[in-house]
C-alpha cells in the first residue's frame, strides 16, 4: 500500500540517502576505520527496517554453530531495553537479564540458545571488548552481530544481508518515505544474501533475477511454524483439542508483519476470531492487556501472541498474571533453508576458521 504522504517525505529520504552514502563512502576510503575483533565475527542485517525474520535466522546460525562444537556469543543493541551501556544477558549457563533490561528479542536468543554467551551494548565495540576480557579463559569461537550491516565500525569476516521477499523489492523507498535503510545496490558489500519468507516461488524468481546480478551467493530460506506453547497453565476448553486443533482465538501482536503471524495461525488450524496489532517492539501497558484481557472474556476466546511478544511481556510478570484468566499460547517460529544449505555451511564454517 502506498503510503499517503509519499511526496510529503520525499525530500526526508533524499537527505537520508545523503547521509547514508557519505558514511558508507567514508568507510569505502578508509578514513573512519573498521575495528578488527579478536574473535570471528558473522554479521546478520538487512536492508530494511524489520520484518525480514532475521531474529529466527540468528536462532538458526547459533543453533548450527552449537551442533559442529563451536561456541558462539550473540552482540545486538538490545533494542528499547530499560538498561544501559554492556550488560552480559546470558554468560552460556545462566540467564542474567530479564527482556526488559536486555531487550525482546534479544532475551528470546539467550532463553533459546542457553549454551550461548549473549552480550547487549549501545556500541557493539564495547561488548566484543568485553567478551574478549570477561571470557578470556573460555572464549567464543565466533561473535554473531545481530542487525548490524549497517554497523560498519566492526570489521566482520562473514557479511550476511537478509531480504523478505514479501516487501517490495526493485521500488522500495528510502525510509522515511518507505522503509529501506539504505539502497539495494549497497548490497555489494554482502558475501552472501538470504532471501528470506519465500511464500510465492513467481515472486522469488523475479528477487533472485535481480540478486543474482550482484555475484552473490543467495540462499533461499521460510518461515517455519512451530510448536504453540500454552503458558497461562490453564488448558483449553473442553470443546477445543489440546493447542492449535480448533482453537479460537484473539491474536494479538507488536511486530513488522502482523500479517503473516495471523496466516501462519490459520495454516495450524486456528480460528482468528479477533485479534489486535500493535507497533513493532511497541511496550505493552497494564491497560492495553487488559483491554485484551476483557475483548477475549466477552468473546470467549483463548489468546494467542508471537513468542517475541510473549518475552517482551514476560519482563513484566505483572501484564502476563493480567492474562492468565484465559487460556494463553504463544507461537514458535524458525527458518527453514529449503536451497543452498550446503553453501551456508560452508561459509559458516570459513568465517571461523579465517
Amino acid at each position: 500500500m502506498n503510503n499517503p504522504f509519499s511526496l510529503l517525505l520525499r525530500p526526508f529520504a533524499m537527505l537520508y540517502l545523503s547521509n547514508v552514502q557519505l558514511r558508507n563512502k567514508l568507510f569505502d576510503r578508509k578514513l573512519f576505520k573498521s575495528w578488527k575483533s579478536p574473535i570471528p565475527v558473522v554479521s546478520i542485517g538487512n536492508l530494511s527496517a524489520g520484518g525480514t525474520g532475521k531474529t529466527p535466522l540468528v536462532d538458526w546460525v547459533v543453533k548450527y554453530y552449537l551442533s559442529i562444537g563451536c561456541k558462539p556469543a550473540i552482540v545486538s543493541r538490545g533494542y528499547l531495553r530499560e538498561s544501559k551501556g554492556v550488560q552480559l544477558v546470558s554468560d552460556g549457563q545462566k540467564i542474567m537479564l530479564s527482556s526488559r533490561e536486555a531487550g525482546d528479542e534479544t532475551a528470546m536468543l539467550a532463553w533459546n540458545n542457553p549454551d550461548a554467551i549473549v552480550v547487549v551494548s549501545e556500541k557493539r565495540k564495547d561488548a566484543v571488548s568485553y567478551i574478549a576480557h570477561h571470557f578470556a579463559k573460555r572464549l567464543p569461537g565466533v561473535i554473531i552481530l545481530d542487525d548490524a550491516y549497517q554497523h560498519r565500525a566492526i570489521d566482520r569476516n562473514l557479511n550476511i544481508a537478509v531480504i523478505n521477499t514479501e516487501e517490495p523489492f526493485t521500488k522500495a523507498k528510502m525510509l522515511p518515505e518507505g522503509r529501506l535503510r539504505e539502497p539495494l545496490k549497497n548490497l555489494s558489500r554482502a558475501d552472501l544474501i538470504i532471501l528470506n519468507k519465500i511464500t510465492d516461488a513467481e515472486k522469488a524468481g523475479i528477487i533472485m533475477r535481480e540478486l543474482e546480478k550482484t555475484g552473490r551467493p543467495v540462499i533461499k530460506a521460510r518461515v517455519k511454524t512451530g510448536e504453540l506453547i500454552c503458558f497461562s497453565g490453564i488448558s483449553a476448553s473442553s470443546d477445543e483439542a489440546p493447542l492449535s486443533k480448533n482453537l479460537n482465538a484473539l491474536a494479538f501482536a507488536g511486530i513488522a508483519s502482523p500479517e503473516n503471524f495471523l496466516e501462519s495461525l490459520r495454516k495450524e488450524g486456528v480460528t482468528v476470531a479477533a485479534h489486535r496489532f500493535f507497533r513493532d517492539h511497541e511496550p505493552y501497558s497494564a491497560k492495553k492487556i487488559k483491554g485484551i484481557r476483557r475483548e477475549a472474556e466477552k468473546k470467549g476466546l483463548s489468546l494467542i501472541t508471537t513468542e517475541k511478544d510473549y518475552f517482551r511481556m514476560l519482563g513484566r510478570p505483572e501484564l502476563i498474571s493480567m492474562i492468565t484468566s484465559r487460556p494463553c499460547y504463544y507461537l514458535k517460529i524458525e527458518t527453514e533453508i529449503f536451497e543452498g544449505k550446503e553453501i551456508l555451511h560452508s561459509m559458516l564454517k570459513a568465517a571461523i576458521n579465517k
